[in-house]
């Protein structure tokens, strides 16, 4: 079976990579713009000749349908992300609407066997009710939010319109290898670490009540891989997620818990535009039409982050130049 992955050099895109490398009848097809993503992600696939990089902007239509030749089953992770949005939301759109588009019309020239589209939990906007189950009403509250809901409902009209195999998977706050920390692309785990390892403070926006469903990005990947195979999800979606409400100020205190050499405080700035309150999973349909189950807890997910950076051999105040480079966007 050959495999797209498109963003499959980014976070979560090239822990899948990983995972779909294990099944020997894969051939992986690794594209990326190479905007956030990076070719050191894949790098340990470079000798496998089923693993095959390619570079490309998804906002190119015509290139798109080349590198969608042959394709039977795509997962389709690529996207500008949140901070980007609020600056540069024309940006955002042309990546994760248009672009989502380009590929749903190549993937159904080419009768593609399964579509996953990797949605975002930022489509429901901050939580009406808890848990948040794939009913809750769908209020974005950022230009990023909106453009990924409206890369699902594009992709659920290729399926009512055309009858095309597609999936849509709702992540909720996934962290772990290869995370960033640097610039708008940095997410609130690994922006804690760096500063914990450099004794700087940890930057919390608002009073630190606000929560996430934090989901070490192994549990992602099993996910969004056991949606691929799943028939039953063929025309629907679920969330994929821990199923755990933790606050940000108990994520601070954890990494200063789990980095108990760290010198680091904790400071207090003005909410950032955009900022969702409160999320928390239902993941009943994920358990009971996947059997999925979320193996790692969050203190077990932090310490598997601390011990990737520190082995990556990057010196701790360089990570620091670079997650202030930005001035935490």
């Amino acid at each position: 079976m050959k495999i797209l992955v498109t963003g499959g050099a980014g976070f979560i895109g090239s822990n899948l990579v990983d995972a779909l490398v294990q099944n020997e009848s894969y051939e992986i097809l690794v594209a990326d713009d190479f905007s956030s993503g990076t070719r050191a992600n894949v790098a340990q696939h470079a000798s496998n000749p089923r693993v095959r990089v390619v570079e490309l902007d998804i906002r190119d239509k015509q290139r798109v349908r080349e590198i969608m030749r042959g394709v039977q089953r795509v997962y389709h992770l690529a996207v500008q992300c949140i901070r980007v949005s609020i600056r540069d939301p024309y940006l955002v759109h042309d990546v994760n609407v248009t672009g989502t588009l380009h590929l749903l019309t190549a993937a159904l020239d080419e009768n593609v066997e399964r579509f996953v589209y990797c949605s975002s939990s930022e489509v429901y906007g901050t939580a009406q009710r808890v848990p948040m189950n794939e009913d809750h009403p769908l209020v974005p509250t950022t230009p990023y939010g909106a453009s990924k809901l409206a890369g699902e409902v594009y992709a659920r009209s290729f399926y009512e319109t055309y009858g095309m195999p597609v999936t849509i998977v709702r992540p909720f706050n996934t962290y772990g290898a290869r995370e960033h920390f640097e610039g708008p692309y940095g997410e609130v785990i690994p922006k804690f670490v760096v500063r914990a390892l450099n004794d700087a403070p940890l930057v919390i926006f608002g009073d630190g009540s606000q929560t996430r469903d934090f989901t070490e990005v192994s549990d992602t990947v099993r996910g969004l891989l056991a949606a691929g195979e799943c028939d039953a999800l063929v025309g629907d979606v679920v969330n994929i997620a821990r199923g755990q409400e933790v606050n940000i100020n108990a994520l601070a205190r954890l990494v200063l818990e789990t980095l108990p050499q760290s010198k680091s405080k904790i400071e207090y700035q003005a909410p950032r535009p955009g900022d969702v309150l409160r999320h928390y999973a239902d993941i009943s349909k994920a358990q009971r039409v996947l059997g999925f189950e979320p193996r790692v807890e969050i203190h077990q997910g932090v310490k598997r982050y601390v011990d990737w950076l520190m082995r990556s051999e990057v010196d701790p105040r360089e990570m620091l130049q670079k997650e202030k480079l930005r001035n935490w966007e």
